[in-house]
């Protein structure tokens, strides 16, 4: 079939949208627990709940918007409406989190943290799933689909770790006074990332809405008119989401959601006390991500066309997977030198680059197969359900991210990690059973998620048969 090529515009608008759920992403999970806990002086517990709470309230919201975005007729088409109206309610709510009331009680700080936390969360969900699901829309064509969402991903991961790198190597160094020595506790540095970051949110989705406001006669239509009660919207979720392949990525997003959250969790030890790095040290790491993402971004594309998706991704998730607790096994066993030498930074480093380059492509070839499943699904029901689709994996990812928290908890207790314990503070013994309990913890869930991956059906000739026949039958009645 003819490919349909987008041009390079549209894309940049497409992908850069992104931006916002990164810098979302990246405040959670990196500061605000650090922020509201350590610097406002919020209890971690309360923290904890508010967090979770949110959470919960957001995952909800995923399907909700999905569907919503689905069926929505408007002038502005399915997508677009839901994209503008949460302009301001996200940019705002961001930037009011990292800046709660001064001297306020205990109960204050919990509501006003989990009140802002649900917003933003919210109104984030009001724009992605609608943002996302609009790719699918755009091209049809198996291979510029990976393309497209490649810019997708890439603009994702960079904008949300240009703030990390932004706050560890220039903004908490330009804070620390003679009052507050380390920049990490002075509330003023995290009223920065409120402003830098809440103008990011909205110039990001400001330019991927009207980037891509002229391609909306382009764009897929609504089903028809019909008469939705509780009970039919129910049924017809359940009867999109009835498909083999799309439930083996379904759950196959569970077991990798869980997998990331347990490794995410562990990181931070791992650079502390197993390779005893420095804070320098693990800053370079972590700014490797953009090396990875011009990776996983350049390779997405090639694996689509050489190798197509399931089989591209099969490849790459195992590499992937297998590769990233090489050092660690290495260092088990005794087969690399002591930590402090340079040899030890840089293996870790090239393997951190190459293995997140590597799983940013394999995330990329995981979201293009679920969009070539809409057509699947629409020649079963005939109605189009991307935003359904995509957002169904992202509430499967929120909702268990704490799981992996809690495995990263019961490896730390089996390994006898203490609390509270400097670098030195740790012996040699519990830093070899880390590590022991830690590869086969997360090998195992890796390699359950590729195992069930693998039940996915959905080849690119099968795609391509299912644009046919979907172009047969709407012809069909103007021949007739």
């Amino acid at each position: 079939m003819t490919a349909q090529r987008l041009p390079l515009g549209l894309k940049l608008a497409y992908g850069f949208g992104s931006v916002a759920y990164g810098v979302k992403n990246n405040g959670f999970d990196y500061f605000l627990l650090l922020f509201y806990s350590q610097v406002i002086g919020l209890d971690a517990r309360l923290v904890g709940i508010a967090i979770t709470t949110a959470l919960v309230v957001d995952a909800i919201s995923d399907p909700v918007v999905g569907y919503w975005s689905d069926n929505l007729r408007s002038r502005w088409g399915r997508r677009h409406p839901f994209m503008y109206a949460s302009l301001l309610p996200v940019s705002l709510s961001y930037f009011l989190l990292w800046n709660p009331p001064a001297d306020a009680s205990q109960s204050t700080l919990f509501w006003y943290l989990l009140s802002l936390a649900v917003c933003i969360r919210t109104f984030i969900t009001l724009y992605e799933t609608p943002s996302s699901a609009m790719g699918p829309e755009l091209t049809e064509d198996y291979e510029e689909r990976s393309s497209l969402l490649s810019f997708r991903y890439y603009f994702g991961w960079t904008g949300g770790n240009t703030m990390t790198v932004l706050m560890f190597f220039f903004v908490f160094p330009a804070m620390a006074t003679a009052t507050v020595a380390d920049g990490r506790f002075n509330p003023a540095s995290y009223q920065l990332l409120g402003e830098v970051g809440s103008a990011l949110i909205f110039i990001s989705i400001l330019i991927s809405a009207m980037g891509t406001h002229a391609r909306i006669p382009q764009l897929k239509q609504p089903p028809p008119v019909r008469q939705l009660t509780l009970q039919r919207i129910f049924q017809e979720i359940l009867q999109t989401l009835a498909n083999p392949s799309f439930i083996a990525l379904f759950l196959a997003s569970l077991i990798g959601a869980i997998a990331t959250g347990f490794a995410a969790s562990l990181s931070f030890y791992f650079y502390t006390y197993f390779w005893e790095f420095t804070s320098v040290e693990t800053g370079i790491i972590t700014a490797g991500v953009f090396l990875s993402a011009i990776i996983g971004f350049l390779m997405a594309p090639i694996a689509t066309r050489r190798l197509g998706k399931k089989r591209g991704a099969m490849i790459i998730g195992l590499i992937a997977f297998l590769g990233a607790p090489l050092p660690m096994v290495l260092r088990l066993f005794d087969l690399i030198p002591d930590n402090g030498d340079p040899f030890v930074f840089y293996l870790v480093l090239v393997t951190a680059v190459i293995d997140v380059g590597l799983i940013i492509c394999f995330q990329i070839l995981s979201s293009s197969m679920m969009a070539d499943l809409v057509e699947q699904s629409e020649l079963k029901t005939g109605r189009r359900s991307e935003g359904l689709f995509f957002s169904a994996v992202t509430f499967i990812r929120k909702c268990v991210q704490g799981v992996g928290l809690m495995v990263a908890s019961l490896v730390l207790y089996v390994a006898e990690f203490p609390t509270g314990a400097g670098v030195a503070d740790v012996s040699e013994a519990t830093i070899w059973r880390l590590g022991a309990w830690y590869v086969p913890t997360i090998l195992t869930l890796w390699l359950t998620m590729m195992a069930v991956m693998s039940r996915y059906r959905l080849s690119r000739d099968e795609h391509e048969d299912n644009l046919r026949r979907l172009a047969a039958g709407k012809a069909e009645p103007a021949v007739h």
